[in-house]
């Protein structure tokens, strides 16, 4: 894969930017810590609660598959290994940093849920979804979910020290290098059948590779190597980096390419702020995890770039991110809950390494704008989506013209997002007010 000349005009286009390991900065240290401290009091007094209580489904396992704006709960619908996956992540995570019996048993029904449900024990891999009676539903391997189990997996093995979640993790890695990498252009597959076998149709878009699943498998791997040093691993982790760094993140702009053919032939010029923001932070984290300063450098400044760009052109007047763009501006402007959490780490992120106040000053904009528009003070967690004027939607019209409630909790609508950002935050602010 002939990566280099890319890379160098990648270089040269990127601009300099000023990059500290630990940043000096004017904020005080009594302002750093009460945002951490408001960050948690959201985590564990909010959202947390509002999970462990809607989440589970009544019949003592697994999880409920629709609960709506109003909390009313349809389990005739499918349920997806994905919301499984992501509260794994969540309570796992949740557990280390504030050990807490109930985060524990939820993580635990989350793992049972996972390796019972989900598991495709005859081919290996998880299903997408299973029906209201537990069966198998949707059998086809997309990525995306392959990679967050071993998300949740990894996480779940360091909070527990499970060595058969570890173990999950490792056999998903493998059959994802063996069935979905492309060995021409390098690179994964979006979406297989059961057999693990090619399919043309991407629920995740219009081409055969996304940013979104490329993303997410980094942030997978980059969970993997922490707890599974593997030569072979490292290998393709760092690959994945050098990828999103040449082939994902276009340099003339510092946006994300968000579906690519093959041959990393862009499809279409949409924009996603959030993923751009989103990725800016989850990067530097991967390059530190790498161990390479040269790369860490290079992934830092790509880092800042895109929250540059993020600040320019995703962010409405009152602080919040914008849903999608193109070229000429944002084309939806409805604000989505995961988009304002990953403004305020990435935000925060840019801070850190360039000592820029107005990254600062934003990531308080963006939680600000979170606790004033994003929090349901009715139901608890946070809304879905709200409109350009701050109003949260309450009902979506389907593809076919119903008017259906809006979701609290479904295969997409999760705590992961949020609860991560807080964590993030805690950790991240507490560390520059030392």
């Amino acid at each position: 894969m002939k990566t280099w000349p890319r890379l160098l005009l990648t270089l040269a286009l990127w601009p300099a930017v000023s990059v500290h390991a630990t940043p000096p900065t004017a904020v005080p240290a009594s302002e750093l810590r009460a945002l951490a401290e408001d960050a948690e009091r959201e985590l564990r007094a909010n959202i947390l609660p509002f999970w462990l209580k809607h989440a589970p489904h009544p019949s003592g396992e697994g999880f409920n598959a629709f609960v709506s704006v109003n909390l009313e709960v349809d389990n005739d619908q499918p349920r997806g290994a994905l919301l499984t996956c992501r509260l794994l992540w969540t309570f796992s995570a949740a557990h280390q940093q504030h050990p807490d019996p109930a985060y524990l048993a939820l993580a635990q029904r989350a793992w049972r849920d996972l390796t019972t449900h989900f598991l495709d024990r005859e081919h290996g891999g998880v299903f997408w979804s299973v029906g209201p009676d537990g069966r198998p539903l949707e059998t086809h391997k997309q990525v995306y979910v392959q990679v967050f189990a071993i998300y949740g997996l990894t996480e779940y093995y360091r909070a527990t020290g499970e060595t058969a979640a570890l173990d999950q993790a490792i056999a998903l890695y493998r059959l994802i290098e063996q069935h979905t990498r492309d060995p021409v252009h390098g690179g994964y597959f979006d979406a297989l059948d059961r057999q693990w076998v090619r399919q043309r149709t991407n629920l995740l878009g219009p081409a055969e590779k996304s940013q979104n699943s490329h993303i997410h498998i980094l942030e997978g791997f980059t969970n993997l190597l922490r707890v599974w040093p593997d030569a072979g691993l490292r290998a393709r982790h760092r690959e994945l980096i050098e990828l999103v760094l040449t082939r994902i993140i276009d340099p003339r702009t510092s946006h994300l390419v968000l579906f690519m053919r093959d041959d990393w032939t862009p499809v279409g010029d949409e924009i996603s702020y959030g993923h751009d923001i989103e990725l800016s932070w989850l990067l530097v984290e991967a390059a530190e995890v790498a161990g390479d300063p040269a790369l860490l450098d290079r992934a830092r400044r790509a880092a800042v770039a895109m929250a540059e760009a993020t600040l320019a052109r995703g962010l409405d007047t009152d602080g919040g991110v914008y849903n999608e763009g193109d070229p000429h501006g944002p084309t939806n402007t409805n604000k989505e809950w995961w988009e304002q959490a990953e403004a305020a780490v990435g935000f925060l992120n840019a801070y850190q390494i360039s000592g820029d106040a107005r990254f600062y000053a934003q990531a308080r904009r963006s939680w600000t704008f979170i606790q004033e528009r994003m929090v349901d003070r009715e139901h608890g967690d946070w809304h879905n989506t709200l409109r350009r004027d701050g109003t949260p939607i309450l009902e979506i019209t389907t593809r076919l013209g119903q008017r259906i409630p809006s979701a609290k909790l479904s295969v997409w609508k999760c705590p992961y997002h949020n609860s991560r950002a807080c964590l993030q935050l805690i950790e991240r602010l507490e560390a520059l007010a030392r």
